[in-house]
């Protein structure tokens, strides 16, 4: 891709050209095996380097041979705005201990040579500002990672991401919410590749029916501005969580729960987990994705 304006014009263009390319995206690739194989896709998210580098490796490991489609593998940031209590805690202790970024690209290396899952970063943009956009975009891809989920950058401020994202064949996760604009929700599914991360406002402990209704019109409107696959995260822990999901999303995005288990069991905790929850990602005999 050559030059991205700001602005949604541009944002525009460098959606359609992705819809042109011939770059086959490897969390594409995995979650459309799931959806043929009649599953909802399973997503699963790690911080990076929790409770070790070693440990963070082997519980992604478990996840991705248990039944995960797609593995995030969260950055540790001192500001996680975005991320609750359960993660922030978790990304603290790994930054506290030293955590250096180098190690991402080494633990995504480790988890790709021993697992088919995707493996995906998800961070906050102004880590890979610091490295600079192509360094990270070609690090990432020499250690077989499939892409990165930017949950505070949006495509009007991604001209160099688009480039590089283009140039390394990486997927591009960009984020859309209830609140999403119709404008936006159509830019988010033209600047994506890979899938869209439809976000829900959660409400108070215990409203499932609200925050169900809230996530279900967000993958309609963005399966309606053309977005082949889109997966939600709504504090899923159950199997039932995810067979609910099913009806309507592609994937099923499980953070926290994943974390608990590797705070409180380790990996093989993560690993049993795992299990569990791909039996609900079993469609009933549907076509249906």
């Amino acid at each position: 891709m050559t030059e991205h304006n700001t602005g949604q014009d541009a944002g525009q263009d460098a959606g359609q050209q992705v819809e042109t390319t011939a770059i086959r995206s490897l969390t594409t690739q995995s979650i459309e095996a799931a959806r043929d194989a009649g599953r909802t896709a399973l997503i699963g998210y790690l911080p990076a380097g929790f409770p070790t580098v070693e440990d963070s490796i082997e519980a992604a490991v478990a996840l991705g041979n248990n039944g995960a489609d797609v593995i995030e593998i969260g950055i540790p940031y001192s500001d996680p705005v975005m991320d609750g209590p359960v993660i922030q805690a978790a990304t603290s202790q790994v930054l506290a201990d030293g955590f250096r970024i180098d190690a991402v690209f080494d633990i995504i290396r480790a988890v790709t040579q021993r697992t088919d899952a995707a493996v995906v970063v998800m961070t906050y943009w102004n880590i890979v500002d610091r490295m600079g956009v192509e360094t990270f975009a070609r690090r990432l891809a020499e250690a077989g990672g499939a892409g990165i989920v930017t949950p505070d950058l949006v495509p009007e401020e991604a001209g160099a991401w688009f480039e590089a994202s283009d140039r390394y064949g990486l997927d591009r996760i960009f984020l859309t919410a209830p609140s999403s604009t119709d404008e936006r929700v159509k830019l988010i599914t033209e600047s994506s590749r890979g899938f869209v991360y439809g976000v829900s406002v959660m409400g108070v402990t215990g409203a499932r029916s609200e925050v169900s209704t809230a996530a279900e019109n967000v993958v309609a409107r963005a399966h309606a501005a053309g977005a082949p696959r889109v997966a939600v995260g709504l504090g899923i822990s159950k199997p039932e969580h995810i067979r609910e999901i099913g009806a309507y999303a592609d994937g099923a995005i499980v953070g926290t729960a994943l974390v608990v288990a590797l705070r409180d069991g380790g990996p093989a905790a993560v690993g049993t987990l795992t299990a569990e929850l791909a039996t609900g990602a079993v469609k009933n005999s549907r076509g249906d994705a």
